[in-house]
């Protein structure tokens, strides 16, 4: 007969393994969509970058003789370097581009989502790119009445930054000699801002410098922008990889539910338990209500240790979720055998039948279960079975407890370990005398249905004996086949 509450306790249990399973799952799920994301972001980046070069090198450096000459090259490169590299920028992280080269000789160079830019690369006199500005303002006075900037090399914005903070007193103290600071640039740069007109607000840095730009260094500068991209999209993976990787909170998570199911369970079943003995709820007295509490109370510790194990094993050790609970549960069912023997309740053979029983159980449910969600051919169950059965028994022993309880459950990994041997070379041996039976037999096949009659006729006799039929009912002459054929 089933023992239902059996049936139910190891539902139960491997109900929350899958939980602690799908758990994990969703998580790695939700990892794998980051990476594919992060992969498509980085091709995209890419693909951007080296439609960027192949553009400077076609419509600019190789127009002609260069669009804007030897001078002013740079210029064109620098304002299609920094569309392609910005929309990179944004593409790494996932985000759309928003840089477009205008390229229409009007005021504007080019646009970042809603704002325009005017950008000057200018180094000559040592004006900061300033003095090209200027110019510019000039001829567009209400340049800046609108959503508009004027951008710079980032050396340039750095260099003026720095030379604003200097006030006049230090400036006038500063040494020349070196190069390093000039008293007549830093005039210039705040006479330019004092004047009001074209605030240091409206005034921006460009992701490059201008050394960067020129003709012959533009090439090594993507190449490390490609590095940087590749950076950028590594630590990304890490980060999500980081992310999905198991948590605390996560865990706690588990070990919560998986006590709360396991407590509730114990309640329901010991409930029943009682009204299975004729008692009526209204019934129970205290002794029954202090069963209940103890049994819910027990439960409930499992379902903690449960939940914790189970989650620790399936994220830190790769070990599948009905294997663990599988460990788990035989772990419980051993060592209350091993309580029992140290109680002198039952004595070392029936506390290794008893825990030979409890891993057997652990490890059916645990297959049950994998067979559940992938239907596997297993032509050597028994031995499978049986091995792991020793091993569990052997592993919780050994983790857990005493030398004493050790070497009884080690003698029984080494009694369980010879008869695997034994049984294992009788099936070697059975195998191998298979086949070769197999092969006298597809001998005496080809033989019995030889093209050549004379040598069919032989084979099949031959055959027949080797199957077992008896003498005289084997056809092995002309007299023989005729009455059998025609009489």
């Amino acid at each position: 007969m089933m023992d239902k509450t059996k049936i139910i306790k190891s539902g139960q249990e491997q109900a929350v393994a899958s939980w602690i399973n799908y758990l994990n799952q969703v998580r790695l799920n939700q990892m794998n969509e980051v990476l594919k994301q992060e992969q498509s972001n980085l091709n995209e980046a890419m693909a951007t970058i080296n439609e960027t070069l192949n553009k400077i090198s076609v419509d600019i450096v190789n127009n002609g003789k260069g669009r804007g000459g030897v001078k002013g090259m740079h210029g064109f490169i620098a304002e299609v370097s920094e569309c392609g590299i910005g929309n990179a920028r944004e593409q790494i992280v996932g985000k759309v581009p928003i840089y477009k080269w205008i390229n229409d000789n009007g005021p504007d160079d080019l646009q970042r989502g809603n704002i325009l830019i005017q950008q000057k690369f200018v180094n000559s006199g040592g004006h900061l790119s300033l003095y090209a500005i200027r110019q510019h303002f000039n001829q567009y006075p209400d340049y800046l009445d609108n959503n508009k900037a004027y951008q710079i090399p980032k050396d340039h914005y750095d260099r003026i930054k720095w030379l604003l903070s200097i006030p006049e007193e230090k400036a006038n103290k500063m040494p020349t000699s070196t190069g390093e600071f000039s008293l007549k640039q830093w005039k210039e740069v705040h006479k330019f801002f004092e004047e009001g007109d074209i605030p240091f607000e409206k005034v921006e840095p460009s992701k490059l410098r201008y050394d960067e730009v020129q003709k012959g260094k533009y090439e090594e500068t993507f190449s490390k922008e490609v590095d940087s991209l590749k950076k950028t999209n590594k630590e990304r993976v890490a980060h999500a990889k980081e992310e999905a990787a198991p948590k605390l909170s996560e865990g706690v998570k588990a070990t919560v539910v998986s006590a709360g199911i396991e407590g509730a369970s114990s309640l329901c079943l010991e409930i029943n338990k009682k009204r299975k003995e004729g008692k009526k709820l209204k019934d129970f007295n205290g002794d029954d209500w202090k069963d209940i509490a103890g049994a819910t109370g027990t439960g409930t510790l499992k379902g903690v240790i449960r939940g914790a194990s189970i989650y620790t094993l399936t994220n830190y050790s790769a070990t599948p979720a009905a294997v663990a609970n599988a460990i788990v549960t035989a772990s419980f069912g051993v060592a209350d055998q091993v309580y029992q023997l140290k109680q002198g309740q039952i004595n070392e053979q029936t506390c290794i039948e008893n825990s030979e029983m409890l891993c057997l159980d652990a490890s059916i449910s645990a297959l049950s279960s994998f067979a559940g969600q992938v239907l596997i051919p297993v032509p050597i169950i028994g031995a499978v079975i049986g091995n792991t059965v020793g091993t569990m028994m052997y592993q919780i022993a050994k983790d857990n407890f005493s030398s004493y309880e050790q070497k009884i459950f080690e003698e029984y990994k080494e009694s369980i370990y010879l008869v695997d041997k034994e049984l294992s070379e009788q099936y070697q041996e059975f195998v191998d005398e298979m086949g070769k039976d197999t092969q006298m037999f597809m001998e005496l096949l080809d033989k019995a249905f030889a093209p050549d009659i004379s040598l069919a006729f032989e084979g099949s006799i031959e055959l027949a004996k080797s199957c077992g039929v008896p003498t005289e009912e084997i056809l092995d002459s002309k007299d023989k086949v005729t009455a059998y054929f025609l009489n």
